[in-house]
C-alpha cells in the first residue's frame, strides 16, 4: 500500500486536533476555514480555536506590529460572522479596531485589549457620540487599554473625565480595568483631585491598573468610589502631598492585593502620609513594592520593613519590594555597612532579601529588596553590588563617583543578561586605562557582549567610557538602536566619523540624541547608515 499519497484531510481528528494546538489558532482560523470543507469546518467550530483572538503580532520588544492574519478584511467579512458567538476575548489595535468590532456582534464577548491607543483614538472612539465601545455588549468584564506613546495633548483632568470616567460609566459591569503604556509616563495619568466622588466611581470593578499624578489622587482613589476593589496596581508619579483636602481615611478590608510604585518620595511624606495608608490594609495578601526615598536620616532596613510594615499586614503571604534610600552624608546619622543592612534582613526570617549599600564623597544609596528580583527596572547601583543574577531587569542606570573599570561592565553584562536600556553616569577617566591599552592594534580586553542592548545613554560621562561601549574590541552591542551622547564627546571618540573601530556598534542607530543642532554630513550619515531621527536634545 502506497503511504506517499497520504493528504491532511486522510488523518483522524485526534491526530489533526493535534497539529491544530500546536499552531497559532488565529493561522488554523484563517487558512481552514476558508477551504469550505464541512469537517474541518465543523472540527474547528466544535473546539476552542475561537474564544481568544488576537490580531496584534507581539515582539520581544514589547511593541506591536501588523495583524498577525494576511487580510483584516477578509477575516472580518468571510470568517468573523461564522465564529462570533464563540469570541470571548479581542485583541485589536488602533489600526483596525473599528473593522473588527464593527465587523459582527458578539454575544459572549467579555475582555478586550486595545493596543497602540493614542489621543487620536481617545478623540474618535471615546466621546458621547463616536463611543467606540458603544457596540460592544454590555457584558464587557476586563478592558485593557494600551497606550503607544506619550501623544496625549488634552489636559489631565479631561482625560478623567472624558476617558477614565465614562469607560466605568458605560461599562456598566467592568471587573477589571488596566491603563498600561510601554512605559510609566507613555500614557495620561488619573488626576481626582478636587473631583467629585461620582466622577470616577464603580460598584462592580475589583481590580485597577492605573497611573496617578500625585499621592493625593491615590488617597481619593481609595475614598469609597471603588467599594469592591480587591487589586491595585498603581504608578504614583510624585508622592509629595500638600493638599487641604480631606478624604476618607477608613480601613480597606476588601483590598487583598496591591503593587505600588513611585520613583519620588520625600520622607516626611514616607513618614506621615505612606506609612499610614499601609496600616489601613489589614487583610492585604500580596504586595508588590519599588518605592525610592529622598533625603532621609537613616536606611530603610529590615527592622524598619518589619515593625512598619509587615507587623500591621497579619495575613500577608507574597512580598516583593525594592525599597532605595538616596540622600547626602550631610543627612545620615549613622553610616550603616552592607553587613549591617543585611543582619536586619536576615533577622525577619520571612523570605531571602539582599540589599546593596554606596557611599560617595557627598551622597549615598541603599537598596533592600526581595528575592529573586522581580522589578525590570534598577537605578544608580555604582561599583559595589551582589553577585546575584537579576534576569527581569531590562533598564539599569550605574551610576559613582568612582572611576569604573572594564571588569565592572563585564560583571553587569553577566548579573543583567537581558538589559535593553543602560545609562551610563561617571565623570571620572576610566580606571587603569593607558594608550597602549586603548591602541587599535591589540586585544588587552576581553569582549564584553550586551545581546539585547536597544538603548544606551552616555551623556555625563567621560570619553573613557563612550570608547568603552562605542569601540568593537571593548564591547559587543548587536542590537543597539537608540543612543544618547554628547556631540563633541561622540566626535572625539569616532574621530569625525572614521574611526573603524567604532563603527560596527553605530551602523544599526536609528536614533541619536546629541544635545544640541548639527550639521547632517556625509560622513555622519556614512557612520550611521540606518539613522532616522537626530534629535537635537537629551
Amino acid at each position: 500500500m502506497n503511504q506517499h499519497n497520504i493528504s491532511l484531510l486522510d488523518l483522524p481528528n485526534e491526530i489533526l486536533l493535534m497539529i491544530f494546538k500546536k499552531l497559532d489558532n488565529m493561522y488554523v482560523l484563517s487558512s481552514l476555514l476558508l477551504v469550505n470543507n464541512r469537517r474541518l469546518d465543523a472540527l474547528i467550530q466544535e473546539n476552542n480555536f475561537s474564544s481568544i483572538l488576537n490580531f496584534i503580532l507581539p515582539t520581544s520588544l514589547n511593541h506591536t506590529h501588523a495583524p498577525v492574519i494576511p487580510s483584516v478584511d477578509q477575516f472580518c467579512t468571510s470568517i468573523l460572522r461564522r465564529i462570533n458567538h464563540k469570541v470571548k476575548t479581542l485583541i485589536v489595535g488602533s489600526f483596525s479596531m473599528k473593522d473588527i468590532l464593527y465587523a459582527a456582534r458578539y454575544p459572549n464577548l467579555t475582555e478586550v485589549k486595545l493596543f497602540n491607543v493614542d489621543s487620536l483614538t481617545i478623540s474618535l472612539y471615546f466621546t458621547d457620540n463616536k463611543r467606540l465601545l458603544y457596540t460592544v455588549p454590555r457584558q464587557i468584564t476586563d478592558l485593557i487599554l494600551v497606550f503607544k506613546n506619550k501623544s496625549y495633548k488634552a489636559s489631565l483632568k479631561d482625560y478623567t473625565a472624558d476617558l477614565y470616567a465614562c469607560i466605568l460609566k458605560y461599562c456598566e459591569n467592568l471587573k477589571h480595568l488596566s491603563i498600561i503604556g510601554s512605559y510609566p509616563h507613555y500614557y495620561p495619568p488619573l488626576v481626582l483631585s478636587n473631583v467629585p466622588l461620582t466622577t470616577f466611581f464603580s460598584s462592580t470593578l475589583n481590580k485597577l491598573c492605573i497611573r496617578v499624578r500625585h499621592f493625593e489622587d491615590c488617597l481619593a482613589l481609595l475614598d469609597g468610589r471603588l467599594k469592591q476593589l480587591t487589586t491595585l496596581i498603581i504608578f504614583i508619579e510624585n508622592m509629595e502631598y500638600d493638599s487641604l483636602n480631606v478624604y476618607n481615611m477608613d480601613d480597606l478590608p476588601n483590598l487583598k492585593c496591591l503593587s505600588l510604585t513611585t520613583p519620588f518620595c520625600l520622607t516626611n511624606t514616607y513618614d506621615t502620609q505612606f506609612l499610614p495608608l499601609f496600616h489601613r490594609m489589614l487583610n492585604l495578601e500580596e504586595l508588590t513594592l519599588y518605592i525610592t526615598i529622598k533625603n532621609r536620616t537613616t536606611f530603610i532596613d529590615g527592622t524598619h520593613i518589619y515593625n512598619e510594615i509587615l507587623v500591621h499586614m497579619p495575613r500577608l503571604h507574597m512580598f516583593n519590594f525594592c525599597i532605595s534610600t538616596d540622600t547626602t552624608l550631610d543627612h545620615l546619622v549613622d553610616h550603616l555597612s552592607k553587613n549591617d543592612i543585611q543582619q536586619t534582613l536576615n533577622n525577619i526570617k520571612y523570605q531571602e532579601m539582599n540589599c546593596i549599600v554606596n557611599y560617595g564623597y557627598s551622597t549615598a544609596i541603599c537598596y533592600v529588596f526581595s528575592l529573586p528580583f522581580m522589578f525590570d527596572d534598577l537605578t544608580y547601583i555604582g561599583n559595589t553590588y551582589p553577585s546575584i543574577v537579576f534576569n527581569n531587569v531590562k533598564r539599569l542606570t550605574v551610576k559613582d563617583e568612582i572611576s569604573f573599570k572594564h571588569e565592572f561592565f563585564k560583571g553587569i553584562a553577566l548579573s543583567f543578561p537581558l538589559l535593553e536600556e543602560l545609562c551610563v553616569i561617571n565623570i571620572k577617566p576610566q580606571s587603569l586605562i593607558s594608550d597602549k591599552w586603548n591602541s587599535n592594534d591589540n586585544q588587552w580586553y576581553s569582549i564584553i557582549k550586551f545581546p539585547y542592548l536597544i538603548s544606551l545613554r552616555l551623556v555625563t560621562v567621560h570619553t573613557d567610557y563612550i570608547d568603552q561601549f562605542l569601540n568593537e574590541r571593548k564591547t559587543h552591542l548587536p542590537c543597539l538602536t537608540e543612543l544618547t551622547v554628547n556631540y563633541n564627546n561622540l566626535l572625539i571618540v569616532t574621530e569625525h566619523f572614521t574611526r573603524d573601530a567604532t563603527w560596527l556598534n553605530c551602523m544599526k542607530i536609528k536614533k541619536l540624541h546629541v544635545g544640541e543642532t548639527i550639521e547632517h554630513t556625509k560622513h555622519l550619515h556614512v557612520y550611521f547608515p540606518l539613522l532616522e531621527l537626530c534629535f537635537f536634545s537629551y
